[in-house]
Parts: structure tokens; C-alpha cells; sequence
């Protein structure tokens, strides 16, 4: 299947190094940035109710931007002032470095993973095992949180945020070839708004084991995935489009052959019927340029003289008797 556009469910990223953009480029196609969801976040009445008191911890592990925004959003709410000596555990260099929004970069304690994903970043926590580690999530959490458990990471979940269906217009439509997908609530807001899902021709790609596992429940094939080879989204989508490229060139190439093939049939056959016609004229004019053949004469053959002499006719005497 060809792919000309492609809808990532996510905001429009603010930085023009987005490896969003370097497909576009690289490949051709469009990109347009459009969430499926939207994130509301939890009012400070909301979370007094979960009983988690966030002076109590001494370290905060930080998955999204979104995280960060909530947490400093929600400590303002509740009257408490982030202590300079809190400690910064980042699942990416770009999320550490959107910290700088809230607090001096260089005067924190700020650690993250150089490729981006959490069991890179277990190894820096095992670091500081003495922390209390506190981990700003929304309410439908993701797969990174299964990593912190299978290495008895000690620490707590806190529920900052929430993702709510960002509910398409009635009538509208999705003109897409490729919808990427990164959260079990972006799925839901798919089935929900577009309930004749399961027959759009469309190729699918979803990040993260949860968003896989909504997707397997709705019934809907997932084409492209992170791997190890491709660990974040983009990659993904760029493997998978130079596959797709690669067999759009291979069909190029054998439709050429069969053109080129039909082509030079046709021109055997031209030549063919060409030199039959030129012939069929050679004759016509061989015949006609050909003079007629005189007839043979009675009784012999042509240009010969009958030599046989001509019967003597007995004379005719009369009987006189004397």
C-alpha cells in the first residue's frame, strides 16, 4: 500500500528537528500532528484524595513532558516549594532538557537515558537506591512502569493527569494511509469516534505495550511497532516505509520489463506484417508486369504449320458405254 499521509496522535512538536519532519523529507509524504486524546489535569482537591504527601520523596522519575508540567502545576496548587535538592530521573535527554522550563538546569541533579528507554535508566537509579522515588503518571499508565517493577525499583505511582477522547466533529473524516497510534486512549478515541473502523484500509501503528494490547482487544491489525533495531516510533515508521518503497520500485521495474516486453512484441509483429504486405505488392506487380501467352493454332500446336497435305478429291468421270 502506498503511504502519501500519515496522522501522528500527538501534539505538534514545537522543535523542527522532529524526526517527523526528516520523513517528509526523506520519503515524500505528509505529516499532520493530531491528537486523538486530551489531557486534563487533576485539580489539587483530586489529588489530596490519593493520600500521597510529595515532600515525602527525595527523587522523581519523569517519562513525558506532560509529567512535568503537572507535577510543577500541581506543586504550585498545593502551596509546595520544589527543594533545590530533589533529583531528576529522565527517560530521554529531551525530556531532561525540558525541565529547563521549570527549574536551572545546571544547578540540579538531573539523570537520564542516552537511547531513550527505561531499562537504561535502571542501571542510574540502582545508583541511588537510597532515593524515594515518586512517578508523576496519568490515569491510564503506560508499559514503563512494568520495567521500574521487574527491576524492584521501589517507588510510587501518582495519578497527576488524565486522558479524556478529544471528540472529532460529526461527519468528519480521515483521509490518512497511516494512523499512529501511542496510548490505549488514543485507541478508544479511534473506535468511538469511528465506529466503521474495522473497514478502513488503513495501515496502523502503535507504541507500547498497552496501546498493542487495546488495539489486539478492538480488533485492529497493527502493521508497524517499535523493535529493537527501530526503539522509538519514528524509526519504526521509517523502516517500514523503506520497505514500502522498495517494493513500489521492484513493481516499477517489472511493470517496465512487461511494457518494454509488450513493446518489442509489437514491434515484431509490425515488422512482420509489413514485410507480408510488401511482398503481397511485389506480387501483384510481378503478375502484372507478366505478357500474355498467344493461343495455339487448329490442329497443332502454337507457332507450328499442320504439313499434312490436303486430300486429293477423286475426279468424277461419267460411265459411257460405247
Amino acid at each position: 500500500m502506498s503511504i502519501k499521509k500519515i496522522l501522528v496522535s500527538q501534539p505538534k512538536p514545537t522543535s523542527e528537528k522532529s524526526p517527523y519532519f526528516d520523513l517528509e523529507k526523506k520519503y515524500g509524504v505528509e505529516v499532520v500532528f493530531r491528537p486523538f486524546i486530551k489531557v486534563e489535569g487533576l485539580t489539587s482537591r483530586e489529588f489530596r484524595q490519593s493520600k500521597i504527601n510529595v515532600p515525602d520523596y527525595t527523587a522523581i522519575i519523569l517519562t513525558a513532558r506532560t509529567a512535568i508540567d503537572h507535577f510543577f502545576r500541581l506543586c504550585k496548587e498545593l502551596r509546595y516549594n520544589v527543594p533545590d535538592t530533589l533529583k531528576y530521573f529522565c527517560v530521554s535527554e529531551t525530556i531532561a532538557h525540558y525541565l529547563q522550563k521549570y527549574v536551572i538546569y545546571r544547578k540540579r541533579k538531573i539523570f537520564y537515558s542516552e537511547t531513550g528507554r527505561m531499562e537504561d535508566l535502571i542501571p542510574i537509579i540502582a545508583k541511588h537506591h537510597k532515593e524515594t522515588y515518586l512517578m508523576p503518571v496519568s490515569d491510564v499508565h503506560n508499559d514503563k512502569a512494568v520495567v521500574l517493577d521487574n527491576n524492584k525499583v521501589k517507588y510510587v505511582k501518582a495519578v497527576m493527569y488524565r486522558t479524556v477522547s478529544n471528540d472529532f466533529k460529526p461527519g468528519e473524516t480521515l483521509d490518512y494511509d497511516m494512523l499512529v497510534f501511542f496510548t490505549p486512549a488514543g485507541i478508544k478515541s479511534y473506535t468511538t469516534n469511528f465506529p466503521d473502523y474495522k473497514e478502513r484500509n488503513v495501515v496502523i501503528a502503535a507504541m507500547g505495550q498497552t496501546t498493542l494490547e487495546a488495539a489486539e482487544k478492538a480488533g485492529i491489525k497493527v502493521d508497524v511497532t517499535i523493535t529493537p533495531e527501530a526503539p522509538s516510533m519514528a524509526g519504526a515508521i521509517d523502516q517500514y516505509l523503506k520497505k514500502v518503497r522498495a517494493e513500489e520500485e521492484k513493481q516499477e521495474r517489472k511493470a517496465a520489463r512487461e511494457a518494454a516486453k509488450k513493446g518489442k512484441a509489437g514491434q515484431d509483429t509490425a515488422a512482420k506484417r509489413s514485410a507480408a504486405a510488401k511482398k503481397a505488392v511485389a506480387t501483384r506487380k510481378a503478375k502484372t508486369a507478366t505478357p500474355a501467352t498467344p493461343k495455339a493454332a487448329s490442329g497443332g500446336a502454337a507457332g507450328q504449320v499442320d504439313a499434312t497435305p490436303p486430300v486429293k478429291k477423286p475426279s468424277v468421270k461419267s460411265d459411257i458405254k460405247k
